[in-house]
């Protein structure tokens, strides 16, 4: 694929703010909490201190924070309270309370970790989650963080959801399940798959990926009885990959593609849709799947959940979650640092 110039760091780890109606400010005043235990990395939010504070208060965490205005400050200070890079919100927020008044805040988060990334001062980005529509009300005219990420850095992202034994990454994503035929052709696999290939070389540290692609039909398609896509549009995406040089194989029948045997012959799946992704990921781990979007030139994950306004506040929101985006982002961060292509 196409080189992009990478921001590749050790720096701290910059997390935003998301819809402060949602658990974002939950799970990481507790991930701070738990930093010794989960040997965290150093990061810092990008967030308004007073809520913060009052919501740390609210869940009974002692959490002290502390106000900064560069990212390095984050590193000295992250031992003994949470960095915190100030913003004000424009509403006061309540837990589990959406306000399209904070919609400005919240992107203004994001933006501003985006331009730290593509300055070289932070190692990566972990993004809390949006409520789109609050957002969308606001002229917010992205589908979400990804979209928005690929016009301000100029990268083609994909999707892809991990958790320890598993990587998936879906073809296509947010579509419903009718429009997914059409929307498959050869040349947005193979497009997906050579990202996918790069990606597990630079930013996972392996030399020699293996990539499994799933069916689209039940069985497989049974040689055109069951529907054709695999032998017209899969197949060729298969080949082409192939003869690029990539050690990519299939497709492969779904309901036989994700028990623990046929795990051990791949480092990732490449699914043509959402769920066939998203379903085995979170039945083998639920809490602690994350997101990070491959073929950005900056770094970025997220916790897969989304803002889970009904518990905001009570303390029920797991942690699991963004604590393994931390260490995910960490972790490509450095292995971003030592590629060598």
């Amino acid at each position: 694929m196409p080189s992009l110039a990478l921001t590749a760091n050790t720096g701290p780890l910059a997390v935003t703010m998301g819809d402060p109606a949602g658990i974002g400010g939950d799970v990481t005043l507790t991930a701070w909490a738990q930093r010794h235990a989960a040997n965290l990395s150093p990061f810092f939010m990008i967030d308004d201190p007073e809520r913060l504070a009052a919501l740390a208060k609210m869940l009974g965490l002692s959490v002290p924070i502390v106000e900064i205005k560069t990212p390095n400050q984050a590193v000295s200070l992250f031992e003994n309270a949470l960095p915190v890079m100030p913003l004000t919100l424009k509403k006061k927020s309540r837990p589990g309370v959406l306000d399209a008044g904070n919609a400005a805040s919240v992107m203004l988060s994001l933006s501003r970790a985006v331009a730290l990334a593509q300055m070289g001062e932070i190692a990566a980005i972990i993004t809390n989650p949006i409520h789109k529509q609050t957002l969308y009300e606001s002229g917010f005219e992205h589908p979400g963080h990804t979209e928005y990420l690929a016009v301000e850095t100029g990268g083609t992202p994909i999707m892809m959801l991990s958790c320890p034994g598993l990587r998936v990454v879906p073809v296509t994503i947010h579509v419903p399940l009718r429009e997914v035929s059409a929307m498959l052709n050869p040349e947005l696999i193979v497009s997906r798959g050579t990202i996918l290939v790069h990606a597990l070389k630079q930013d996972f540290g392996i030399g020699h990926p293996r990539v499994a692609v799933a069916a689209l039909n039940p069985h497989g398609g049974e040689s055109g009885a069951l529907g054709s896509e695999e032998i017209d549009v899969i197949a060729p995406a298969v080949a082409h990959l192939q003869a690029s040089g990539h050690d990519v194989t299939g497709p492969f029948p779904a309901d036989t593609l994700f028990h623990a045997e046929a795990r051990v012959h791949y480092d990732a799946v490449l699914t043509m849709y959402h769920d066939q992704a998203l379903i085995p990921l979170k039945t083998i781990d639920f809490h602690n799947g994350v997101n990070t979007t491959l073929g950005l030139p900056i770094v970025r994950t997220s916790p897969d959940h989304g803002t889970a306004c009904d518990i905001a506040g009570s303390g029920k929101a797991h942690p699991g979650s963004f604590i393994a985006a931390l260490r995910q982002a960490a972790f490509v961060a450095a292995q971003r640092a030592s590629f060598n292509d």
